[in-house]
């Protein structure tokens, strides 16, 4: 059968494609590499979402190779499947959307236009977006109602523009920590504000309202409250009859015909057999780094250096979210006993947020600079997690009833409150996704290469907003108040190696996201962004992926 749309992924990227193409009545197969989990197949297993390749592929199958500089400088290579660190992040239909934590802050206009805003730096690749922000707020508000997005808007310095006065969805219920925040907040002149959240405070269709289990980040939900691409949108598209979906599906080339198209999605299947699929139009969402991988492998003699690269640009650019972590701990025995209960109350959000130095202006700083966001969450609920982390007294193990002394102290007689740093990741010539010389994977395709160079400057923002969320925590009289700013990558967070723009020379895609080179070509996920803002990236992913499946619907091939 040939398709009207072969949607490579099943992520962010992809379900907003798969489903406005599939509602409008066109045909859409859908290659996933990983399974297809369903609901019902989500727990709150701790060992199954941390301590075992479920919802990630085996390293000995499926590997990559990083790139990172040593203690004296000299850049290093070693694969996850030496070292054990996982590169992967939700490889089944639905993507990482099913393991994500769901802040949904949008991007603001300055995001759009960082060199124009802020100028360049040196040893960053900096580029404005050819797109404004005027033309991604409609969609961020589709995201907001379709996807849905839980808040509440409030005035502050840095509110970007909104045509709807507010989120559809109320917020979700909070724990009195976020009060205490509010009132520490305000003696320091602090603009904490509500953070919107993609996860359900109400049912929604099919779906659930949220179960408030503190399970979210890492784990698939089982109430369909978080807005997954698999709950919120794929399950609608399947209702129309006209999307096929394609799991252990692993794509390794895409064919041309000579005249700059796309004829076919040569895969493996389950059993390792060579398939492929047809289709009119292809679109590409397989996450940031597979794609750049996809990409480079489906060379041939009309794209020697990788399909859609002629010039040169495909992998290069990719950045992952800039900042870091902090923490500091609240004791029950400092606190009153109903303060104490309300507190160690199971489940419910800080949902706060930080974005009055989304741009730093501050002598002190060096001028007038990008910012960032800081969010104030619960430490996960995962016992396995803490555990872990107690099972050293310094260098010394510790075992018997030191441990079980230790691990009941901190499971008991305190509650510790985090917080998350979120700054621009500054494009550079050393983050980049290649083709690796020697490791292979099971099918006996060249790994992904990934370097994970950052720039200084993103360290140096870092520590100014965590000295601000520090100060809070003070205010607030929390204890072992701390944070680490570093320039270490989450897999979870990944964009750029495809940039869009209005120059095929510097770019891989127009601003429709459509391949400069290849005439039926669409990436869709993070890929096509020139750099990431300062929040997460999945809402932005999401809004673009539904901004482009319009252009999609009025591209000519589809009419053949």
């Amino acid at each position: 059968m040939k398709y009207d749309v072969c949607v490579i992924g099943s992520g962010a990227g992809a379900g907003p494609v798969i489903y406005e193409l599939s509602r409008a009545g066109y045909k859409v197969a859908v290659l996933e590499k990983g399974p297809w989990f369903k609901t019902e197949d989500f727990s709150k297993d701790e060992m199954v979402a941390t301590r075992r390749s479920v919802y990630t592929p085996n390293l000995k199958d499926e590997s990559h190779v990083l790139v990172t500089k040593n203690d004296d400088g000299d850049w290093m290579s070693r694969s996850t499947y030496s070292s054990g660190k996982d590169f992967w992040n939700g490889s089944c239909v639905g993507g990482s959307s099913n393991f994500m934590s769901a802040y949904f802050h949008r991007l603001k206009p300055n995001d759009f236009r960082l060199l124009s805003e802020f100028g360049p730096i040196d040893g960053a690749n900096i580029a404005d977006w050819p797109i404004t922000y005027n033309e991604m707020e409609p969609y961020y508000s589709k995201v907001e109602s379709m996807v849905g997005v839980s808040g509440k808007v409030v005035p502050h310095s840095f509110l970007e523009p909104r045509s709807t006065p507010d989120f559809p969805y109320p917020a979700l219920g909070e724990n009195i920590f976020s009060s205490w925040l509010d009132k520490a907040a305000t003696k320091l002149d602090y603009e904490l504000i509500p953070a919107p959240r993609g996860i359900l405070s109400r049912p929604k269709d099919d779906r659930n309202a949220c179960f408030y289990s503190n399970y979210c980040g890492s784990y698939g939900c089982s109430s369909d409250a978080k807005g997954s691409s698999r709950v919120a949108l794929i399950n609608e598209a399947l209702k129309t009859g006209n999307c096929e979906i394609l799991p252990n599906s692993k794509v390794f080339h895409l064919e041309t015909d000579g005249n700059g198209e796309i004829i076919k999605a040569n895969y493996y299947n389950k059993t390792g057999d060579k398939q492929f699929v047809e289709a009119k139009l292809f679109v590409v969402a397989a996450q940031a780094v597979e794609t750049s991988r996809l990409l480079l492998m489906s060379k041939n003699t009309e794209f020697e250096n990788g399909l859609s690269n002629n010039s040169g640009q495909v992998g290069k650019n990719i950045v992952f979210s800039g900042g870091g972590i902090g923490s500091g701990q609240l004791f029950f025995d400092d606190l009153t006993a109903e303060d104490s209960k309300s507190l160690d109350s199971k489940g419910l959000f800080i949902n706060r947020a930080l974005q009055q130095w989304y741009e730093i202006d501050d002598p002190k700083f060096g001028g007038r600079s990008k910012g960032g966001t800081i969010d104030f969450v619960s430490e996960h609920a995962n016992a396995v997690t803490k555990a872990v982390k107690l099972k050293y007294d310094g260098d010394k193990l510790l075992y018997g009833s030191s441990l079980k002394d230790k691990l009941k102290n901190y499971f008991k007689e305190q509650r510790k409150l985090k917080f998350e740093i979120f700054v621009d990741w500054l494009p550079n010539d050393y983050c980049k996704v290649e083709l690796s010389n020697d490791v292979k994977d099971k099918w006996g395709d060249p790994v992904a290469k990934i370097w994970l160079g950052y720039h200084e400057h993103d360290l140096k923002v870092g520590r100014y907003l965590a000295e601000k969320a520090e100060a809070l925590f003070k205010e607030v009289g929390m204890k072992n108040v701390q944070s680490s700013i570093s320039g270490g990558v989450s897999a979870n967070l990944q964009a750029g190696g495809c940039r869009f723009g209005n120059d095929p020379k510097t770019s891989v895609l127009d601003k429709n996201c459509k391949s400069h080179e290849v005439k039926n070509l669409y990436i869709t996920d993070g890929s096509f962004m020139p750099t990431g803002g300062s929040v997460t990236y999945t809402f932005s992913i999401y809004a673009n992926s539904f901004r482009v499946a319009d252009q999609i619907l009025q591209d000519p091939i589809l009419k053949k």
